[in-house]
């Protein structure tokens, strides 16, 4: 007994350095994640959505910059918390910022065509101001349902889904850039791959991300002098970002936010959703740390995210935050609890005094490609190696959705560059468009491109992913009956478009996409009287697996 509470005593008095030498590492590395993010932020705001600078640098990034450092200072608390309890000294802070797939989706889905409609940017941030409100509520609601949801479900499924998504949506963009822009991408790739997968050290311990940073800022300012122009960088480029300079703290927006009421309809069929999407997303993240060795309670992280969304919303920030993809990559670097907080106060900095532009203009963006593409392969690889062997097939079951969505998403875009092109260059009649795409849909199967299928499948890919891998797991386990509730969960969460389709609703009475819904109801009722007729092995969602030890 007395040696059980004379650990117990150490474990308390146990005092968290606040920063170590690997959150140099992970500093560089999140923080310049985060930079990549708002300066696409930046660009969706000025140049798709026309907002005056005005707003963009005296009221959204000041708010945004408010938001993000509230998170990142919770969560490096939330990990001197767990470093003192545990008396651990590799406790390493969850990751956050603004949620990348709703950055995109609040800018196209909501304040775009409410912008285009009104002919007032105004109205636009009103609305997204709207989304977020309602966002913020579903994360504080769903904080206490969550960890039941995660508690269910299987490692490999909430992993597979999670690789998915980095391997589809985080990975594939930067690995894309880099080949674009070679002589700079894949040198900074190369630089960093030998540090944090092989291990080896910069002179005076110089960390690896800045390191790729500036031999990739040496490469582009350095192409300059024989006209090549790589990474696109010039002097009067950095010339008109200074113009941006100045100092904006976040003021109220409150009367904006429900001045964007008026859009209420709008707004709430994908509000909805994309909450259930954060939900999963959030647990999927807290799982990816607990695997990587740090178990963080996921009502709080969930509520967290609320809150601080919630914040910045009615300080005038149209962009919620979220958990990021990551945890293990940043602890593999080193990272512990202050690159956190580093990286709140740096992102305060600059958004409250107007310096992102100036950033954007010094250093290439593939110098920082590569960053992101070692996340998606750490994370991709995680779902592997903290998990059973015989559940490798279900993750990649979890993986197919997101292809899906993935690749439709690069055909949706194609064929709205060329419909475009057609407009501008062939004379093709506005009042023409939907007909000629409609047409260019219809042909592609015969191309060999199954588009509907993309279509259904990566309707809701994060949640069709899980269910999907949770199915196979329990299969696997010959645990029938939890197959069966998975299947069932899926059947109801398709009726109503959660998976499988493109929109929230109910089809008329018979479900978005009632052929899908009804499949995973035969198969719910096969499950179950498999379960009945040969057994039905009861299975651990979450059994005893070793702790995969990231390279420092």
């Amino acid at each position: 007994m007395s040696t059980s509470m004379t650990g117990t005593a150490g474990r308390s008095e146990f005092k968290p350095a606040l920063w170590t030498s690997g959150d140099w590492n992970a500093f560089f590395g999140f923080g310049t994640n985060i930079l990549v993010n708002m300066l696409v932020l930046t660009g969706l705001l000025r140049f798709v959505l026309k907002m005056p600078d005005s707003l963009v640098f005296g009221r959204i990034l000041p708010a945004l910059g408010l938001m993000m450092c509230l998170s990142t200072f919770y969560y490096a608390f939330l990990a001197y918390r767990l470093a003192q309890k545990t008396g651990r000294s590799d406790v390493c802070a969850l990751p956050s910022g603004v949620s990348v797939p709703h950055m995109f989706i609040v800018t196209f889905v909501i304040m775009l065509p409410i912008t285009l409609k009104t002919g007032d940017p105004i109205k636009g941030w009103s609305a997204g101001l709207v989304w977020v409100f309602f966002q913020s509520f579903i994360l504080m609601i769903g904080g206490f349902i969550a960890p039941y949801i995660r508690k269910i479900t299987p490692r490999a499924a909430l992993l597979g889904t999670l690789a998915g998504v980095s391997v589809t949506f985080i990975a594939m963009r930067p690995a894309l850039e880099m080949y674009m822009t070679p002589q700079i991408g894949l040198i900074c790739f190369a630089i960093i791959l030998v540090s944090w997968f092989g291990g080896v050290k910069y002179p005076r311990g110089i960390p690896a991300g800045l390191v790729a940073i500036a031999a990739g800022m040496i490469i582009a300012w350095g192409s300059n002098l024989f006209g090549l122009g790589l990474g696109g960088l010039s002097l009067k480029g950095v010339g008109d970002a200074f113009a941006n300079f100045g100092f904006s703290v976040p003021i109220p927006a409150v009367g904006q936010v429900f001045s964007g009421f008026e859009f209420l309809g709008i707004i709430l069929v994908t509000a909805i959703p994309f909450g259930i999407y954060d939900l999963v997303e959030a647990m999927d993240n807290v799982e990816s740390a607990e695997a990587a060795g740090d178990e963080y309670p996921t009502t709080r992280v969930l509520t967290a995210d609320g809150v601080v969304s919630l914040i910045g919303c009615l300080m005038g920030n149209p962009f919620i935050n979220a958990v990021y993809i990551g945890h293990p990559g940043w602890k593999a670097m080193g990272g512990r609890i202050g690159y956190s907080a580093a990286t709140g106060i740096m992102v305060v900095v600059l958004s409250w005094f107007g310096i992102i532009s100036v950033l954007l203009a010094l250093v290439p963006v593939v110098a920082i490609s590569p960053i992101l593409l070692y996340i998606g392969m750490l994370i991709g690889a995680q779902a592997f190696q903290t998990t059973p062997a015989r559940h490798a097939p279900a993750i990649v079951l979890a993986f197919t959705p997101h292809l899906a969505a993935w690749a439709k998403l690069q055909i949706d875009t194609m064929l709205a560059s060329t419909m475009t092109a057609a407009q501008s260059v062939g004379g093709l009649a506005a009042d023409k468009v939907g007909e000629v795409k409609a047409a260019a849909i219809a042909a592609l199967p015969q191309q060999g491109v199954i588009y509907h299928g993309l279509e259904v499948m990566g309707g809701g890919s994060i949640l069709a992913g899980l269910v999907l891998g949770a199915i196979a797991v329990f299969v696997i386990e010959r645990d029938f009956l939890k197959a069966s509730a998975f299947a069932l969960a899926g059947a109801v969460m398709t009726y109503f478009g959660f998976m499988h389709g493109e929109a929230v609703g109910i089809g008329g009475g018979l479900g978005v996409t009632p052929g899908v819904a009804l499949a995973y109801v035969v198969m719910a009722a096969g499950l179950f009287a498999l379960s009945r007729s040969v057994g039905s092995v009861a299975y651990s969602s979450h059994p005893e697996m070793p702790i995969a030890a990231p390279a420092e």
